[in-house]
């Protein structure tokens, strides 16, 4: 996201200059029109890469089956941003399990986007390191798509404290972490709790594996997500800070606090 009433910004502009890619949401729920796609487009620079959800539509009310048309209708609605999408996310719903590979298969095999893929996937089946998980990596590196890892350990590493606490527990995904880069563009999706030690002990082994995919030449890509957003700004941060801590030869760029005051620190108090 790039607007939170507690952030003093002007939008995807003032976003942009701090952050270099954002999670698109949005176009999960309605695909936009080519004039706010164009607005998005003037916002940004063309270093600056958004990383897009294919619509529920195709995700999950027709299951990745005879979406040709859908996946590039959704694609010409981007026309104006095109050269500034880095990855497109498939989030695939809970019930989406091994039985369905064939299905992720066909539709993997016609994928023919000029944009890498990333998939997310949620049955419990395809994080037990069996035949169904290694099956899912296996297709995703024949295919060339990357796979979303999902963090949420930090979320759940203790009772809600708070309602907001309670409500987005109740709606993030409760899965193990498996660490794969199935290709050149993993995606991680952290989302932390309102605990600064449960955040910073499940971030630390992303600090090392970070540095390891960008000596790699992999382009990874991390998106900090917080019960309460307003906070994610300092959740990205703290990475930040651990990261450039350790590895000060190849730092990475952050100027947050230049977009967002101190005084909207929050619960999380870095």
């Amino acid at each position: 996201m790039w607007n939170h009433p507690s952030w003093k910004t002007n939008g995807l502009k003032d976003y942009a200059q701090f952050c270099n890619s954002v999670e698109g949401n949005t176009t999960f729920y309605q695909t936009p029109s080519l004039e706010r796609a164009q607005e998005w487009a003037n916002s940004v620079d063309d270093s600056f890469r958004f990383t897009f959800k294919l619509p529920q539509t195709i995700t999950h009310e027709m299951g990745l089956q005879n979406t040709a048309e859908h996946v590039n209708a959704f694609w010409q609605a981007l026309q104006p941003l095109q050269h500034k999408v880095g990855v497109l996310m498939a989030q695939l719903p809970a019930s989406f399990g091994p039985n369905k590979l064939p299905v992720l298969e066909q539709f993997l095999k016609h994928y023919d986007l000029p944009v890498p893929l990333a998939v997310e996937v949620r049955h419990l089946a395809f994080f037990q390191k069996g035949i169904e998980e290694k099956a899912f990596n296996q297709m995703l590196i024949k295919y060339g798509v990357n796979r979303v890892i999902l963090d949420s350990r930090a979320l759940f590493s203790q009772p809600a404290q708070t309602p907001i606490e309670e409500d987005v527990q109740s709606k993030k995904p409760k899965v193990p972490v498996n660490v794969i880069a199935t290709d050149e563009m993993p995606i991680v999706r952290f989302i932390g709790s309102n605990n600064d030690d449960e955040n910073v002990k499940a971030m630390k082994p992303w600090i090392n594996k970070c540095h390891v995919w960008r000596t790699e030449g992999r382009q990874p890509y991390l998106f900090f997500h917080c019960p309460d957003n307003g906070d994610a700004p300092w959740l990205l941060k703290r990475f930040v800070d651990l990261y450039n801590d350790r590895y000060p030869m190849s730092p990475l760029d952050c100027r947050i606090e230049a977009l967002f005051p101190s005084q909207n620190q929050g619960a999380l108090d870095f």
